[in-house]
Order: C-alpha cells, then sequence, then structure tokens
C-alpha cells in the first residue's frame, strides 16, 4: 500500500473513493495541521493492484488500512473519510474504538439492503457493460462542478494504464450491499449500529444538503454522493483543521454535495 506521510503532531488519516486516489487531497494536506496520512487504497494510486475482480473484498480493504494504521502506530486520530472511504474507514474506527478522536465524513454513508437509488443501478448497469473500457478521468470529471484540467484528468487516468489495472474500480460497485442477502449487508449494517452510540455530531460545516448517514449505503458513481466538487473540498480543509485544533467531540460530520 502506498501512502503520503506529512508532518508532525496528532494524526489526521485520509481516506479516498472511487476511482480517486491520494492525489484527490492534494490541495487539503497542506491545510491541515499536525501528521497527516493519506494511503491508496489496495487497487488504486500507486498502491499495488491485482487484476481478478473477485481479489477485492469489503474485508480485505478493512484489514489493509486496519494493518496500516497499525504499522504507523497511530493513535488519537481524526479520520477523513470519503465515498468508498467512509465504509472502510468508518469499520476501522468502531471495531477499533480506542485509536480514534474523531471523525469527519465528506460524502459517504454506511449501510445496506437496498439499492442506494435508480440512479446507482443505472451506474453498476454501465461500469459492468464497459469493463476494462471504464474511462476513470471522465468518471472523476462527471462528478465536479468545474470539471477537471487536462493535467489533473491525466494524473487520475494514469494510474490505470491498462484495462487489467482496473479491477479495484470495477469491483466497488460490485462490493455495494444492494440487496438483503449481500455478504455486505450485515457487517455494514453493524458499523451504521455501533456509530449511533457514539458522541453527537459537533462542529459541522454542513451545506443545505446536509443529511443523516443514508439508509442505502455509498452510491459510488452518482452525482449526488460521489467525488467532490474540488473548490468546495478545498474550502473544507479549513473546517477539519479547526475540528482537531478545537478537540470537538468524537462524531463530527461535514456533508457535501457534488451537484451542479
Amino acid at each position: 500500500m502506498h501512502y503520503v506521510d506529512e508532518g508532525e503532531g496528532e494524526p489526521v488519516l485520509l481516506l479516498h473513493g472511487e476511482p480517486t486516489w491520494s492525489f484527490l487531497w492534494r490541495k487539503i494536506i497542506p491545510a491541515l495541521p499536525g501528521r497527516v496520512v493519506a494511503p491508496d487504497l489496495i487497487g488504486f494510486g500507486r498502491s499495488d493492484k491485482p487484476e481478478d475482480v473477485g481479489w477485492y473484498s469489503y474485508d480485505r480493504h478493512v484489514a489493509s488500512v486496519l494493518r496500516l494504521v497499525e504499522e504507523l502506530d497511530l493513535r488519537r486520530l481524526t479520520l477523513v473519510v470519503h465515498d468508498w472511504g467512509g465504509p472502510i474507514g468508518l469499520r476501522v474506527a468502531v471495531e477499533h474504538e480506542e485509536r480514534f478522536e474523531r471523525l469527519v465524513i465528506l460524502n459517504t454513508g454506511i449501510g445496506g439492503g437496498s439499492a442506494p437509488s435508480p440512479a446507482w443501478l443505472r451506474f453498476r448497469a454501465v461500469v459492468r457493460e464497459l469493463g476494462g473500457g471504464l474511462d476513470i478521468g471522465r468518471l472523476v470529471e462527471a462528478g465536479t462542478a468545474q470539471g477537471l484540467s487536462e493535467e489533473v484528468r491525466t494524473a487520475y487516468d494514469a494510474q490505470f494504464p491498462t484495462p487489467e489495472s482496473k479491477a479495484g474500480a470495477l469491483a466497488f460497485p460490485e462490493l455495494v450491499p444492494a440487496e438483503p442477502d449481500h455478504p455486505n449487508t450485515a457487517p455494514m449494517n453493524r458499523v451504521r449500529e455501533a456509530l449511533r452510540g457514539w458522541s453527537r455530531r459537533a462542529g459541522a460545516a454542513p451545506d443545505r444538503r446536509r443529511r443523516s448517514l443514508p439508509p442505502g449505503g455509498p452510491a459510488p458513481g452518482s452525482r449526488s454522493s460521489d467525488r467532490p466538487a474540488h473548490h468546495r473540498l478545498r474550502g473544507r480543509a479549513r473546517s477539519v483543521s479547526k475540528l482537531t485544533r478545537d478537540r470537538c467531540p468524537r462524531l463530527a460530520s461535514i456533508w457535501l454535495s457534488a451537484s451542479r
């Protein structure tokens, strides 16, 4: 697993989603206090990319992030999660509560048993149809408010040089527990219930579309809940920084919308 590790002090762990990598946080990291750790999930960025879609699982993603946390012995963590970083990071947090101080939640959710939305089902069908022909840069750009420069789009595309290297991106839609009997329905619902016992939200900086954790789970690929508008995400760095400095209670949320 490749990761960025910069600064000193109490740690902030940044977990990206589908189909981005730690590059997503490039304008946030310099604005954050303390030590900032931003991994590339397995199958993304500069991390290893198993080429078998069947290799990827919710459990394996959680285990890889937990191993990073343990290897670096990260404690008193502020966890910042976006998109698929949410189900992965939130599970690590509730199962290893002693290492975490606060959560910052960006465009994500936890739970399962039904499809997030009809639009998400169409997205999953498109990903299945395209397979290795999935245009990663276009997918990222579709969720932004102002588009991407050619340089930035190239930075996303370059991490997937072959069709086979996109296995991780193709796997994530299949890991969303859109049916009651999906293997990830029960573990995600357990995390959701565990979060209800954490402290109240505090220090939030939401927009008007703030909402509670959605029952359908994450919706990778939908414009309303995937990949933040980059200019808005940069502005939220100040809010994250304030949360860490002010030692806010343990569950804080910042909801962003990537809608136009």
